[in-house]
């Protein structure tokens, strides 16, 4: 049989397993393998694949996901809504840890990564709202009982390292509100292949210069998100349960 699924979750730190009684099915693409091979399951009566962002045994960092072809699988499983939840630290003071943010606005500060479908040819992509709008008010619908922050502007770097004190403090001055590593490139990927996409942004930390007297380390961030997945479980089945069955949104081009 052949896999397909409408709906996709693409899991980041410490979320590396999420569906149950899943299928698994190797997904080759023109841009290589995925991350891992995809799992497919039901839920809320919707098929729904999962992909490891860093993979599950998180072998890949932030600047060496293969972004590209995780994309592209998705696509060829057939989905056309992803949610996109994500460990990011805080450039606001008052969102503290355990805090989730839907972010509305991306300012990219990677660099080198291959960030386009488009290599061969002249396509200009109308990203101006990154996110999917529809997404967010399914996000922000099925977060009502949790602390749940909305809009924001998610600042992309390139990592692994963490930002400096200035660096972080420049973050918050030119509008950010959150940090991570690896929002850019999947949200334009998907708006190039014509996919919802909805970013899901757990606070884990603040980034270093906005408070505190010492920097952001690896240990904490896995502690804080290992604590929460839980309450990320349970936001993303309430909201594939949300998202509209046909969309209406401008995501698609079309």
């Amino acid at each position: 049989m052949t896999a397909h699924a409408d709906f996709a979750v693409i899991g980041g730190s410490g979320l590396y397993s999420l569906l149950d009684n899943a299928e698994e099915y190797g997904v080759d693409t023109p841009y290589g393998l995925p991350s891992d091979p995809i799992t497919v399951a039901n839920v809320a009566d919707r098929s729904v694949a999962f992909l490891p962002r860093h993979g599950k045994d998180h072998r890949y960092p932030p600047h060496r996901i293969p972004y590209r072809a995780n994309l592209w699988a998705l696509r060829e499983l057939g989905v056309t809504q992803i949610l996109a939840p994500c460990a990011v630290g805080s450039l606001r003071p008052e969102l503290g840890p355990g805090t989730f943010v839907v972010p509305d606005q991306l300012i990219d500060r990677t660099s080198g990564r291959a960030q386009t479908f488009f290599d061969d040819t002249v396509v200009h992509t109308n990203f101006a709202d990154p996110y999917c709008p529809a997404g967010r008010q399914a996000v922000l619908d099925s977060g009502q009982d949790i602390d749940i922050h909305d809009k924001g502007t998610m600042i992309v770097v390139e990592g692994p390292r963490f930002s400096t004190r200035a660096e972080s403090r420049w973050f918050s001055a030119i509008g950010g509100t959150v940090i991570n590593m690896t929002g850019h490139p999947e949200a334009v990927l998907a708006r190039e292949l014509g996919l919802c996409y909805t970013s899901i942004a757990l606070v884990t930390d603040l980034d270093a210069g906005v408070e505190g007297d010492h920097g952001v380390t690896q240990e904490e961030v896995f502690a804080v998100f290992a604590q929460n997945t839980e309450r990320m479980r349970g936001l993303l089945m309430r909201t594939i349960a949300a998202l509209p069955e046909k969309r209406d949104c401008a995501c698609s081009g079309t």
